[in-house]
């Protein structure tokens, strides 16, 4: 079994690069009073991408939360509240929302927030991600009513309306100014202008080493108590600095030394000596934990034969990405051979379809009749929680009797090229990994994986007339009874067609110096009412 590539000897001392303050105690007083107001934060991943609606890159929507704000969001039960919205009225049977804007909200760039730009960013978003795209099907009409009012009339009752516009995982309906939200959904927007509780500053952003946070004095909170995305999002810092760090070891080094005050994701083999240093705290970022997977592209040879994916997951043996990922202490991973994750609502074990075997496997592909063709497998190399899946994955199917090509490069490259449907002799891709939230995985309207729009929807394009029905079905039902049997119908197909391959499920401990307080357990790594004590 592959194993991740040692930790480079001696870095874990090493200083960080880019004008990092020298240590407190012998800073000037100056010095000293910049850093109380600032928060040096390592994230997951470098911040390639900037705009969060056009990439589910979670280190993006980490980005856009900073930056910008949503009409409603979901606390920790998942239930929707208003954010930006100070509340709604649903008239007609559920066939009419009328929704109004929070007085004094403003932008960045100094204009106040209009119903023009939610409707404008509401309609971008509904283009891109699958939940939006469940709901644009029945909207009959947006219509803006006046500056702080806009309406959405719909062809029938929506029940999961509010819950949608206030989805908080990857592609989330961020409300952007309306110049900027009719860009085409397929390109990226670059300038962030947003109206959330921090300013992007464009002039220090530095990809693969420095994104810069500003605090926007224009920002009104909510009243209420923050929970998970919800509430009260109070900047106690004046900036914050996120500092691109590939090597976990200068990570470690950097941390424990000062030089930061919170690392987003450390790796599992380093845990241990974090836990025993005094001057550092650690934390569950997500209780509910995290699905690997791996998606295959259903659109190009040799993956658009339904049996080649099969054999692929008949090949697989979740242990190995698991320990290869995540390290050897199984207490924070556990096997999961569905497509909904464990501790969600329709979690259900298909053991019969994927069994672990390679020799099962190495029949499979030669009763497809599988020609030698080429799998390109891409995969990062600054990513560990995702590097090492695709490095197992390429040594199983090679193992099978596959010809593949491991493409290694930076994560920002990786989220760059899965974007193709070329073949890949140019440029396109057969395999790619990643992870993403359990609560948002576990949801037939929410997570990508198990809808098949084809080409309209998430990378790797399966295509599946019965998925579609089958969410439709789920979405909706008039009892819980009858939701449950489209839902676990729905999972099971996806594992028969291999719309996703599942490699276990794990939880994170996130590492900060414990000089800081107000981390809001249990969540994405938000800054709001986080503090230096």
């Amino acid at each position: 079994m592959l194993r991740r590539t040692l930790l480079k000897s001696g870095a874990a001392t090493a200083l960080l690069g880019g004008g990092l303050a020298a240590p407190v105690l012998t800073a000037p007083a100056l010095a000293q009073d910049a850093r109380a107001s600032t928060l040096r934060f390592v994230p997951q991943a470098n911040l390639s991408a900037l705009d969060p609606v056009w990439t589910t890159a979670t280190v993006t929507s980490n980005h856009g939360y900073y930056v910008f704000d949503t009409l409603y969001s979901l606390d920790a039960a998942q239930r929707p509240r208003p954010q930006m919205a100070e509340g709604h009225e649903a008239l007609e049977d559920g066939r009419l929302w009328r929704i109004r804007l929070r007085e004094g909200l403003r932008f960045h760039d100094g204009e106040p927030v209009r119903a023009r730009d939610c409707v404008a960013s509401l309609k971008r978003w509904a283009a891109r991600d699958a939940f939006g795209q469940l709901l644009a099907r029945v909207v009959r009409e947006w219509r803006v009513v006046d500056d702080r009012t806009f309406e959405i009339r719909l062809e029938r009752a929506f029940p999961l309306l509010l819950t949608a516009l206030g989805k908080t995982e990857a592609s989330v309906p961020f409300i952007m100014p309306e110049r900027l939200a009719q860009t085409d959904p397929g390109k990226a927007v670059t300038e962030m202008v947003g109206s959330g509780p921090y300013r992007f500053l464009a002039g220090e952003y530095n990809s693969g080493s420095r994104v810069v946070y500003e605090k926007f004095a224009g920002y009104v909170p909510r009243g209420e108590a923050p929970e998970h995305a919800t509430g009260a999002k109070l900047a106690h810092f004046q900036r914050i600095e996120w500092h691109i760090i590939p090597d976990a070891a200068t990570a470690a080094g950097a941390l424990m030394n000062g030089e930061v005050d919170w690392w987003e994701r450390p790796l599992a083999d380093l845990q241990p000596m974090l836990a025993r240093n005094r001057q550092i705290r650690r934390a569950v970022t997500d209780k509910a934990g995290r699905l690997a997977l791996a998606r295959l592209n259903c659109l190009q040879p040799p993956f658009d034969d339904v049996r080649l994916r099969r054999a692929v997951l008949a090949s697989v043996v979740q242990e190995n990405h698991m320990r290869a990922s995540q390290g050897d202490d199984s207490s924070v991973w556990s096997e999961t051979r569905s497509i909904w994750p464990r501790r969600t609502p329709y979690h259900q074990d298909h053991p019969d379809l994927m069994p672990g075997d390679l020799d099962r496997a190495r029949a499979m592909l030669k009763e497809a009749g599988y020609a030698d063709q080429k799998v390109v497998v891409i995969n990062p190399t600054d990513f560990p929680d995702i590097g090492p899946l695709g490095q197992v994955t390429a040594d199983a199917l090679r193992r099978i009797g596959m010809n593949v090509e491991l493409a290694e490069t930076d994560w920002g490259t990786v989220i760059q090229r899965r974007n193709s449907r070329e073949p890949v002799e140019k440029g396109g891709w057969s395999i790619f990994h990643t992870t993403g939230p359990a609560t948002f995985y576990g949801s037939p309207a929410m997570s990508p994986l198990i809808r098949g729009q084809g080409e309209a929807g998430w990378f790797g394009w399966w295509k599946s007339e019965r998925a579609e029905a089958l969410t439709e079905e789920w979405l909706y039902a008039t009892d819980e009874a009858a939701q449950r049997r489209a839902a676990q119908a729905l999972g099971r197909l996806g594992l028969e067609e291999v719309a996703t391959i599942p490699l276990g499920q794990f939880t994170l401990r996130t590492a900060f110096r414990g000089d800081l307080t107000g981390l809001l357990e249990g969540t994405a790594p938000y800054p709001w009412s986080v503090r230096r004590a």
